[in-house]
């Protein structure tokens, strides 16, 4: 049984394994529809609130059912991971004939009968035993954020359509990228004994993005509003580049005024996953309303790595190649269990880290008090700037509420300032929650997990009362710059 899951799941292409995950897809999409839809609705329209502008703020999913047609998969890469687990790279396109009515204040019932999704997902099997040749859990996750369409109905005669189209998109895609595009990953926990700091994958390193200049672009990249007034001013762009990597926060260099040549040779880190992660690097003119896209280029780390440091890239605006270029510098410093990295005065100016700090919350063991008053979460906080919670536990059938499993993690660009000189760091501080209460906590000292072999420190960590939380802290100095 052990060769024939492996052979199936790592033979290469779009033959066996891609027919043996769609039949497995195929049979789990009636499970996947409520699923999805269920969260969907749950997560969305909060957002609806806060995220649409002005009128729109009022639209609200009433019915979300994704339809008969399942996704499918297909250009199946599969390696084996070092915990002899599985690691699964794929296209997934989906083109759902859905039931999904939308409504708002003075909007007319909106309807989505069809959307179409398409994307390359990052799946990583971990292995149940090393003896019985089950799958213990899965993470899934979108490499780079995917590309997503809405066909709405009963729209034809609303005026800003676009505005209502763009903006839930807008919102769907938010909600996709937080919970399921790289760096973040939703974890399927098949077997309750399965390990979840065996399962989960560390990111790899980070990227050194230098946006240095553009050049040959001119008066047809600037907005309407900016060309009315160069006429009379004879002015030119305020550029300035905005750079994402996957789902990675977004950084934006200094706007440049009035100039076609803007420089900037300005720095910033990214952190890599995977190495098929888009590097994405939009030039934007500072506009009067609304900004303008000047143009916008792309490469994936592999790419830049293969590359080497300094490259030009050439503009696309409105999806055609234009006589703009945008130069850029890239490093690529890989994840190690070395501190050398903290002190080197490369890594301290500001954009730049020298290590990460990763913070696994499993579970909590031994909670005490009734059930039905148990709302039990974990809270980590390091320094003044990072809080993180995990979410909240309920009492509900086939939940242990005095021992639950969270199975979250947590990341933390480990800054020149965070650090202070190594030992002098604070300390990692694991608290209990029973809803907005703290009930009981442990502070981890920093030079305690710089000292633990690999620099990784892994305990059912003491916070009273005879409660533990099992947490791992693991620190990751940045070695050399790959060539």
């Amino acid at each position: 049984m052990q060769a024939t899951l492996v052979e199936r799941l790592t033979a290469q292409g779009d033959g066996e394994p891609a027919k043996f995950l769609n039949d497995i897809v195929a049979q789990l999409w009636p499970n996947i529809n409520v699923a999805g839809s269920k969260m969907t609705m749950d997560i969305a329209n909060p957002m609806f609130k806060t995220m649409l502008p002005g009128p729109l703020a009022s639209l609200h999913f009433t019915k979300v059912d994704l339809g008969p047609v399942p996704m499918t998969v297909s250009k199946v890469l599969a390696t084996k991971t070092d915990t002899n687990g599985i690691k699964l790279d794929l296209n997934v396109d989906w083109k759902g004939k859905a039931d999904i009515e939308l409504k708002g204040n003075m909007i007319p019932t909106l309807g989505v009968e069809s959307v179409e999704l398409h994307g390359r997902l990052s799946v990583l099997l971990a292995p149940l035993t090393n003896v019985i040749p089950l799958i213990g859990a899965a993470q899934v996750a979108f490499i780079n954020p995917p590309v997503l369409s809405l066909d709405f109905t009963g729209a034809a005669n609303i005026a800003d359509f676009s505005v209502i189209n763009g903006s839930v998109r807008k919102v769907i895609l938010n909600i996709i990228n937080s919970i399921v595009t790289l760096p973040n990953r939703i974890l399927v926990n098949l077997d309750v004994n399965n390990d979840y700091f065996q399962t989960y994958l560390y990111p790899l390193g980070i990227i050194r993005v230098t946006v240095d200049k553009a050049y040959n672009f001119a008066e047809e990249s600037k907005g309407k509003a900016s060309k009315f007034f160069s006429k009379i001013t004879r002015s030119a762009p305020d550029c300035y580049t905005e750079v994402t990597v996957g789902a990675e926060p977004e950084w934006k260099t200094k706007v440049k005024p009035n100039t076609t040549h803007p420089i900037w040779d300005e720095t910033h880190d990214f952190v890599v996953t995977d190495y098929d992660q888009v590097i994405k690097l939009t030039v934007m003119d500072q506009d009067i309303g609304a900004d303008a896209e000047v143009g916008l280029a792309v490469l994936t780390v592999r790419e830049a790595l293969m590359a080497g440091s300094a490259q030009d890239l050439s503009l696309v605006k409105k999806g055609a190649e234009s006589e703009g270029r945008l130069s850029v510098s890239t490093q690529y410093f890989p994840f190690a269990p070395v501190n050398d990295s903290f002190s080197v005065l490369d890594h301290k100016p500001e954009g730049l880290i020298c290590g990460l700090a990763t913070i696994l919350v499993a579970g909590a063991f031994g909670i005490r008090g009734p059930r039905e008053t148990l709302k039990p979460s974990v809270v980590v906080k390091w320094g003044p700037k990072h809080h993180f919670q995990t979410g909240i536990q309920a009492d509900a059938a086939g939940v242990d509420i005095s021992n639950p499993a969270f199975n979250q993690n947590f990341r933390i660009p480990v800054t020149a300032e965070l650090v202070g000189g190594g030992g002098q760091a604070a300390p990692f501080r694991i608290a209990l929650m029973n809803g907005e209460k703290e009930v009981g906590g442990v502070d981890v000292p920093f030079a305690e997990v710089m000292g633990a072999p690999m620099m990784t420190l892994s305990d059912r960590f003491e916070v009273g009362e005879g409660t533990t939380v099992r947490a791992c802290i693991c620190l990751r100095g940045i070695g050399a710059a790959s060539a």
